[in-house]
């Protein structure tokens, strides 16, 4: 009989896992939200929409925007590919403060809205000063200079872009990776599936962007592009509404930065203290006093902070430590999160010389697009510059679905991994690729500029920009590897609170490498200048010596590819404690525990 009784116990409490989300989210009037009619792919499809959207929108400025600062602004090639690298690496830091605010006080869903309005504004203002008589940047058709209040409105207005991306993008792609519970066994392999192709639905709006928007921009106006811009993401926003009713959410849980400070307290003021072994002597709260994310299991490296968990008073009750000063004790769960932070930094900087890479495809390599031949043979089409990048979309589509599709089950079988291999085998993976990119974008520069002075032509559009595909189409491999590598890297390693924060980390690997970047540009081209008396960047790029900077790079990323593996293999990744006993499909039992959201039925 009592035998019987605990199974029926078990079976409901099984149902209750299948029927409710049990994370901690609510629906959208505040309840536990019911499995069949929220979440997972049904809400997620909204929200990659929305995603779809904001790239269309970003990359129809950034893979343009050189040429326009050059072409509009009449800015030099030096000067204007500072100026991109300033505005991508602000827009990619930004997020670090719109992560922190979405995770500590606005929660994920109010953080988009708000960026999603802003947007709007820097694309409104954007399109304006192409049709405002004021704003416009020149009275005739030909402009040696542009007027200054077009370039002070241009300025503004990409900028409040960068704003609203600071917002946008960390909270809305963990917003869409909130929609699949990772307590949930199908869940927890869509959540998976979801990086691949959240992945391949911005590289969608990217491919887009790069050939219908960079061609209404080069041979309409980018005045009309900016209305087609502005419309597609209206549109969208109101897409995402709709989709209101389907989502999960997640309340915002204060300062992520007190918890990290406290353990590190606690930690100093206990130095004096032995570190235990034995775990169970170390604080933590029990499965059903824990209602914020997972309880995480001990781990043997950075041990020191594991005094923050040490109950100094062995004499007192365990039930007397909860009236204990966080500033005092901290739980294993707290000091594990403080050491997953500790870990990733190195993962990041060792990520750099990558962004560095990927950086090129937006700037540079589509510089030397624009002075190669872009006919399409047999016609008088000329491909847009900026379409190039298409190339690196299309490449990154095809790789995700191949990897998705035919590489991950194939993996699976082989590894055991339940990814097909780890996340840091995928990103290092990716960064092969891209030392393979700059080693090709060096020889396809060197025979330009051979071929020019073989010719005596080279100021002249003459070998085809065919030739620049190869090294296109290897980044967009090497970004399907590691920047999907990285997004999913972030969004698990990090807290379960922070995840907003963990997108923004992996932005900012991207942020900072754009100023990264600029900075071995200067240093590059000076030191060139000291030693052989010319730079490496001139005025244009029949001037340049881009070859180089590209060999520059490709030794750069072949060094750090060695640290990075170094670093890898002491990684050390997040230890859950496991809140059901799962055991394997068609079994007689079934889970054997469900979380305390239990009680939230009623």
């Amino acid at each position: 009989m009592e035998h019987n009784k605990i199974d029926t116990e078990l079976q409901d409490s099984y149902d209750d896992q299948q029927k409710w989300v049990l994370d901690s989210s609510t629906d959208s009037r505040g309840k536990i939200p019911l499995r069949s009619r929220t979440g997972a792919w049904r809400a997620a499809l909204f929200i990659i929409a929305i995603e779809f959207s904001e790239r269309l929108s970003y990359f129809g400025i950034a893979t343009n925007l050189v040429v326009y600062l050059t072409t509009i602004l009449h800015q030099d090639l030096k000067m204007a590919v500072k100026n991109a690298n300033y505005w991508s690496g602000v827009t990619t830091l930004m997020p670090l403060l719109g992560g922190f605010v979405a995770d500590a006080y606005l929660g994920r869903y109010a953080t988009v809205l708000l960026a999603t309005t802003v947007y709007l504004m820097g694309l409104i203002l954007l399109t304006l000063s192409w049709f405002i008589p004021g704003l416009k940047a020149c009275h005739e058709e030909i402009c040696v200079e542009p007027r200054k209040a077009h370039e002070i409105a241009f300025f503004i207005a990409i900028y409040l872009i960068s704003i609203a991306t600071g917002g946008h993008k960390p909270s809305l792609e963990s917003f869409g990776a909130d929609q699949f519970e990772d307590g949930h066994s199908e869940e927890r392999k869509m959540k998976m599936s979801y990086f691949n192709w959240w992945t391949a639905g911005l590289c969608s709006g990217i491919l887009t962007a790069v050939t219908a928007i960079v061609y209404i921009e080069d041979r309409i106006g980018w005045g009309v592009a900016g209305i087609v811009l502005t419309i597609v993401m209206a549109t969208s926003f109101c897409i995402f509404l709709v989709g209101k009713p389907f989502y999960h959410y997640r309340a915002p849980s204060g300062s992520p930065l007190t918890p990290i400070l406290q353990v590190f307290v606690a930690a100093i003021s206990k130095r004096h203290l032995p570190c235990p072994n034995d775990s169970s002597v170390l604080h933590e709260l029990t499965k059903e006093e824990y209602t914020k994310g997972r309880l995480l299991s001990r781990t043997k490296n950075l041990k020191f902070l594991d005094k923050a968990a040490v109950i100094d008073d062995r004499g007192n009750d365990n039930s007397k430590t909860e009236n204990q000063s966080p500033w005092k004790l901290a739980t294993i769960t707290k000091v594990e999160e403080v050491k997953l932070l500790i870990n990733m930094i190195p993962i990041w900087f060792f990520t750099l010389a990558f962004g560095v890479c990927a950086t090129q495809s937006t700037t540079l390599f589509i510089k030397q697009a624009i002075i190669m031949d872009r006919h399409i043979i047999g016609t008088k089409f000329i491909v847009p510059p900026a379409s190039m990048f298409s190339l690196v979309a299309l490449s990154i589509i095809i790789t995700v679905t191949i990897y998705e599709r035919v590489l991950v089950p194939l993996l699976r079988r082989a590894t055991g991994n339940e990814r097909g291999i780890s996340i840091l085998q995928r990103i290092g993976t990716g960064m092969v690729f891209s030392l393979f990119a700059m080693i090709i974008a060096a020889l396809i520069e060197k025979k330009r500029l051979d071929y020019a002075k073989e010719h005596h032509m080279s100021k002249t559009m003459t070998l085809s920009a065919i030739w620049l595909a190869p090294q296109f189409i290897v980044l967009g491999v090497a970004d399907a590897f590691t920047l999907v590598g990285l997004q999913e890297y972030f969004y698990d390693q990090v807290p379960d609170s922070m995840r907003s924060l963990g997108i923004a980390f992996y932005l900012s690997v991207l942020g900072a490498a754009s100023f990264a970047n600029n900075l071995l540009i200067t240093v590059s081209d000076h030191l060139a200048e000291e030693i052989s008396g010319k730079g490496w960047f001139g005025k244009d790029l029949s001037t340049s010596r881009l070859d180089r900077f590209y060999w520059m790079l490709a030794a750069l990323t072949a060094a750090n590819i060695c640290f990075f593996v170094i670093v890898a293999m002491r990684y050390t990744y997040k230890s859950v404690q496991p809140s059901l006993a799962v055991v394997a499909d068609g079994g007689d039992d079934v889970e054997t525990a469900v979380t305390n959201n239990t009680s939230k039925f009623t």
